[in-house]
């Protein structure tokens, strides 16, 4: 193949998936708004009118800052490779550090990280200080957003930049199977950042106490008991520091699992609510949904960088995106630039198998505590986060981790039905 060959398929690939996203999220927007004044009828009993609206405008708002984030990130895209301004930048570290090496390749993936950071940046002050605040979610000051900021920034270069630079060293030592070295090395990163993550690094951004509430906590341990789950703790963290939004999860594996609740989901829901939200996550861990994440990442990790292997020997692939430099920093950054270009298409089947492993732990908790709790719970969540009950069918099974509401409630219902015949 040769460079022009490829540098048209990228373009074409990078036009088409421009569109399509422009046009999942017009439809979005279109189809949200046209339901905007009708409640479905299965959450009539429990979600009014203007809490519906709400969440109709609060759809159509984010997806509307979305549109710009698809369009100039195609710009991106376009200058940094046909563009020329990687091989620009590429070449204005190299007068500053003629020997290369190292060095260079962090510097140059700074920067561009640095130039992502500042283009992202007006887009997210306007989500959290103007959408997140007209809806009243937000509860983020400006100096907690500029704390994150530095925390972040930090933590990129205490973490990021050793990673790189043994990652770096590895393409350049390893040989012609380097990536398999560098597979092998990026995996047992991610287990090591999902074992220290709890106790390390989630602390720096929140506060976790300990669950106060007996009644609550003898509850939730009876639950974990008749689960078979073992977690090093129960916590409430501070979520309302920053959004109104609630939420639960547990993080970690071995010995370092911890369930957390936010503290405005603990406002908002019964016990028995919380019981049963909590089911549910505890039914991703025992169902095996964790570790089979893991196993796509880590399969999907090896193909890409099996992939990279082959590429980073054809001069086409560096032709094709503008580039002349064939060091291996620049390879990484093509490489990351141009793979959301080719697999956007394929986003509804890991879409679809996130919105199975939701169904089968809603099933979970359907056994382990009381389906219309789950139910319950759920639906003051979609009400309380302004969660649209109306999505675009295409953009969800594109977009959507979850199933619809008014799918996943009609599960649950359904599961829940007998029993309910049944004690009357």
């Amino acid at each position: 193949m040769s460079a022009a060959e490829f540098s048209a398929i990228f373009l074409a690939m990078l036009a088409i998936t421009t569109a399509l996203r422009l046009l999942l999220a017009v439809r979005h927007m279109r189809y949200v708004a046209a339901h905007r004044d009708r409640v479905p009828a299965e959450f009539t009993d429990a979600i009014e009118l203007p809490a519906h609206r709400k969440a109709a405008d609060y759809t159509v708002a984010r997806v509307s800052i979305a549109l710009a984030e698809i369009a100039l990130g195609a710009i991106g895209v376009l200058l940094l490779t046909v563009g020329g301004l990687l091989q620009w930048l590429y070449d204005l570290l190299a007068g500053w550090f003629e020997g290369g090496g190292y060095t260079h390749g962090v510097l140059l993936m700074g920067l561009l990280t640095l130039l992502s950071l500042v283009v992202e940046l007006p887009f997210t002050v306007y989500r959290v200080f103007v959408i997140e605040e007209r809806f009243g979610f937000n509860r983020m000051t400006w100096r907690t957003f500029i704390a994150d900021l530095f925390k972040q920034g930090v933590l990129a270069i205490l973490i990021g930049v050793p990673v790189l630079l043994v990652a770096l060293w590895l393409m350049h030592a390893g040989g012609a199977l380097w990536w398999l070295w560098v597979w092998m090395f990026w995996l047992g990163f991610n287990l090591l950042a999902l074992l220290i993550y709890p106790s390390l690094i989630a602390p720096l951004f929140n506060k976790f106490e300990p669950l106060r509430d007996e009644a609550l906590r003898q509850r939730v341990e009876a639950l974990l008991e008749r689960c078979g789950f073992r977690a090093s703790g129960l916590f409430v963290m501070d979520g309302s520091r920053r959004s109104s939004h609630g939420n639960a999860y547990f993080t970690g594996f071995g010995a370092s699992k911890r369930i957390v609740f936010f503290d405005t989901l603990l406002e908002r829901l019964q016990p028995p609510e919380v019981e049963a939200v909590l089911a549910h996550e505890i039914g991703h861990f025992r169902l095996h949904h964790i570790w089979k994440r893991v196993a796509m990442l880590a399969a999907g990790s090896l193909a890409f960088l099996a992939l990279l292997g082959f590429l980073v020997q054809q001069p086409w692939f560096f032709g094709g995106l503008g580039v002349e430099s064939h060091d291996s920093a620049v390879a990484l950054v093509l490489f990351a630039l141009a793979i959301p270009v080719f697999t956007f298409p394929f986003s509804p089947l890991l879409s679809h198998m996130s919105r199975r492993h939701e169904f089968e732990a809603d099933a979970y908790a359907a056994r382990h505590a009381r389906g219309r709790d789950l139910v319950s719970a759920l639906v003051k969540l979609y009400r309380d986060n302004a969660a649209t009950l109306t999505p675009d069918p295409l953009y969800s099974a594109f977009y959507d981790s979850h199933p619809p509401a008014a799918v996943r409630v009609a599960r649950l219902s359904a599961r829940t039905a007998p029993a309910s015949t049944a004690a009357a």
